[in-house]
């Protein structure tokens, strides 16, 4: 028999998602982004790794502004948020070849937000079969990469991605 050992895992599945005191969204900013995962800020909003991923890449557009539901974001951070979708779709595109993308944002608790209290928006890349029997039968998520392994194959994208479009 083969062991799958994820025990970076285990605070999750523990209901140990938020160790800092306060908004996690609102103090992971206040760090170092590569240790936050943070992959880039812009004025109202910034992109962060999911610490606990579906899928490799699995990402997060998060505003600065510490609000529970869309429609208190003013207009230019809407506008922001869908133009770093756009900018994050392109780099996961080019970074893992995926095949189509779950986009969504669960707002309040019933509709199974884990951070009810500070809207964000979901970018999972997906591919065909991502989904086996480890998640099915197991309630286990099989991510064979680690977050800095991550981190260090899109950040620089971004970047590269970021500075182009502002020339």
């Amino acid at each position: 028999m083969s062991h799958l050992w994820t025990p970076w895992r285990m605070p999750y599945l523990q209901g140990h998602t938020h160790p800092v005191a306060g908004c996690v969204f609102c103090v992971q900013p206040q760090g170092d982004d590569a240790t936050a995962h943070i992959l880039h800020r812009g004025r109202w909003c910034y992109i962060i790794l999911n610490r606990y991923p579906y899928n490799n890449g699995h990402l997060m557009i998060i505003p600065y502004d510490h609000v529970d539901t869309l429609e208190l974001l003013p207009a230019p951070t809407i506008v922001e948020l869908m133009t770093l979708t756009q900018l994050s779709l392109r780099v996961l595109r080019e970074a893992y070849h995926p095949q189509g993308f779950n986009l969504g944002m669960n707002i309040g608790e019933v509709a199974g937000a884990g951070v009810a209290g500070h809207i964000h928006l979901h970018v999972v890349p997906r591919w065909g079969g991502d989904t086996n029997y480890m998640t099915t039968v197991g309630e286990t998520r099989v991510i064979p990469e680690w977050l800095d392994q991550t981190y260090a194959r899109l950040r620089p994208l971004f970047d590269h991605l970021v500075s182009e479009s502002e020339n």
